[in-house]
């Protein structure tokens, strides 16, 4: 028995593999996401579905997205907080923030977030002298933000109103209520683990290394995890019918729960499987109804800060392409004429010039 663990594990990593292992899982959630979304949205009227977003009222849609834009504000901390962890406080808030927001908008619609936004982070932050590792830790700690606060939120509401994620998974809401306990004790016990000492917050090895931020430094980094979820429940709740009523606690659960189901697949911008989640979950809420509110919220959330995203880093890559160059070029001309200098002489001219003498 005691080989037999080893055994299995080399087994586990020659053949299968964590990577092979969370695809399969992948094209499983998004397999069973699209079946089921089908499946619910059979017989719906697309007439009714537009009949329901002229219902939405106007002011709704606009405090949903004053809610989505302090949520993308939210999130620019989750950079610029990794940035001060690791040290680099050279780096300013802007380009943090910068960061941040194209990284996530972009990385979350195209898909394969932890490469997309890994990419587009060390384009951003390689400017400013940070190298791959620097990038893999400021990735790791932003993940780490992200998982606390939605651990921690979903805890809470779990515990608070279990029957609301009894409608995703199924389970009985006493079970339910357990597993939030043991998340709210899993973040007790994070805390007091990183309270006992110094030496406990370093992971990693070989040149990678990453020391995790304190006790109370953490509660900061949860803070900021719950307020960045909290925004983005406010402006589904907004937008949600008013008939029948729901509270805010019970729409948060189903909402983080499709989020993280929706990260877990992996698909681009949680398409089909986020939704089919929403769908699955409230099923007291007409279809046509709930699908006109999943269509603005996506369109706030996804598709509104893609489009300027990428606007910003096209426009970025362009100046610092293009523009500055060609700019550089225009001020070092200029400087040789005014000092009178002779221009340079391409090594193809040089010959042609001896030859004429």
């Amino acid at each position: 028995m005691h080989g037999l663990l080893p055994a299995l594990k080399r087994g586990f990593m020659r053949w299968i593999g964590w990577r092979r292992l969370g695809i399969a899982a992948s094209i499983t959630i998004i397999a069973f996401a699209i079946t089921t979304l089908v499946r619910t949205l059979k017989g719906i009227d697309t007439s009714v579905i537009l009949t329901a977003l002229t219902e939405i009222p106007r002011g709704s849609i606009g405090l949903a997205a004053l809610c989505v834009f302090c949520a993308f504000c939210t999130l620019t901390f989750y950079d610029f907080f990794a940035l001060r962890t690791i040290g680099k406080k050279h780096v300013p808030y802007r380009i943090a923030a910068l960061s941040s927001f194209t990284s996530y908008s972009i990385g979350h619609n195209i898909g394969a977030t932890v490469f997309t936004g890994g990419a587009i982070r060390f384009r951003i932050y390689s400017d400013y002298g940070l190298n791959a590792i620097d990038v893999a830790k400021i990735c790791f700690l932003s993940g780490l933000t992200f998982w606390l606060g939605n651990i921690f939120v979903l805890s809470i509401g779990m515990a608070w109103h279990p029957d609301a994620a009894s409608g995703m998974d199924q389970l009985p809401s006493a079970i339910n209520r357990l597993i939030a306990l043991g998340g709210l004790a899993s973040i007790v016990a994070y805390l007091a683990w990183l309270a006992i000492g110094e030496r406990r917050r370093e992971l990693g090895q070989k040149g990678w290394k990453v020391v995790l931020p304190s006790a109370p430094l953490t509660l900061v980094q949860i803070l900021i995890g719950v307020v960045d979820l909290g925004f983005c429940a406010m402006a589904m709740y907004l937008l949600m019918p008013s008939d029948p009523p729901i509270d805010f606690m019970s729409l948060a659960v189903v909402f983080i729960l499709a989020t993280l189901l929706g990260f877990a697949s992996h698909a681009p911008g949680s398409i089909g499987v986020f939704d089919a989640a929403m769908l699955v979950a409230l099923p007291q809420f007409g279809r046509e109804q709930l699908l006109a509110t999943l269509l603005v919220f996506r369109v706030l959330y996804f598709m509104i800060p893609f489009g300027i995203a990428i606007s910003i880093m096209g426009t970025r890559e362009l100046w610092m392409n293009v523009v500055q160059p060609w700019q550089e070029r225009r001020r070092l001309a200029e400087a040789c004429a005014r000092g009178n200098l002779p221009q340079q002489v391409t090594p193809l001219e040089r010959p042609l010039k001896r030859a004429r003498r």
